[in-house]
């Protein structure tokens, strides 16, 4: 399955996608991680499901919190999923966080996760900036709250470019 266009090239589909282990992909979108350990925008015990808008961003999402090495040896599905009606998701613009800091790397606060879980409550889907890819957007939700808004679109292995895990010199 190719790349859908994004809408100022005539795209008409809203994508999200997401890296998983290849064990994790009948499950990708159960948010057990974010459930057990929390997240950037969700406490433990919220089932956040974290996705990017992009491919790109979202290879590099789990590479900040894995390692190339991880993606290189251990086999990974790419997951995108189609979002039914764009008006289901709510924009965070950098502007309405109360604390800049939280989009600035490092260990996410208190005060975040309470926020994101208000948002999680609150909405469907919530886009958010990218830490790790600050021009790039970060799509949040609970399958439970969004069910029927959102469906699978494809699932493919994922191979990763080995220049990006090279060999030691």
């Amino acid at each position: 399955m190719t790349a859908p266009l994004p809408g100022a090239l005539g795209g008409t589909e809203l994508v999200g996608w997401r890296l998983d282990a290849s064990q994790f992909a009948a499950t990708w979108d159960s948010g057990e991680g974010a459930y057990r350990f929390g997240g950037r925008w969700s406490s433990a015990g919220v089932r956040a499901v974290y996705c990017a808008l992009d491919a790109s961003t979202t290879i590099l999402e789990v590479a900040v919190h894995r390692g190339f090495k991880r993606m290189d040896t251990i086999p990974h599905i790419l997951t995108s999923l189609h979002i039914t009606d764009p008006d289901d998701v709510h924009v965070v613009a950098a502007s309405a966080l109360p604390n800049p800091n939280w989009l600035r790397s490092g260990l996410p606060s208190a005060g975040q996760q309470a926020f994101g879980d208000a948002l999680l409550r609150a909405h469907k889907f919530v886009l958010v900036p990218s830490v790790v890819s600050p021009n790039s957007w970060n799509l949040v939700f609970v399958a439970a709250v969004a069910a029927g808004r959102y469906a699978l679109r494809s699932q493919e292995g994922f191979a990763l470019d080995t220049r990006l895990h090279p060999p030691a010199k």
